[in-house]
């Protein structure tokens, strides 16, 4: 999921992989990121856990079925969402 938002977003960070820690990879992605797309990836690293933790509970409340491509879709919606609303680093980093 994180690389396709991160991808999708053209925030140029490594995606966390198996060997480090959330914690760790954001420590590291915040340094290493552009200072111009700092703000979309500390709004990124809100959203993508928690559009996860609402398709999770959709799954097991509500009998959806689990889905990559309907969690990166509702992803994509909110963030142009979130921008709409005022979120400017994440207006920075969103395809045209």
């Amino acid at each position: 999921t994180w690389h396709i938002v991160l991808d999708w977003l053209h925030i140029p960070v490594q995606i966390p992989d198996q060997e480090h820690t959330v914690t760790e990879w954001w420590l590291s992605a915040k340094e290493l990121a552009p200072p111009a797309h700092r703000k979309a990836l500390k709004s990124i690293a809100l959203l993508v856990p928690w559009m996860l933790w609402k398709h999770r509970n959709a799954c097991v409340f509500d009998n959806a079925t689990p889905s990559i491509e309907s969690l990166v879709d509702r992803i994509k919606d909110e963030a142009r969402c979130w921008a709409k609303a005022g979120a400017q680093g994440l207006r920075v980093v969103l395809p045209t």
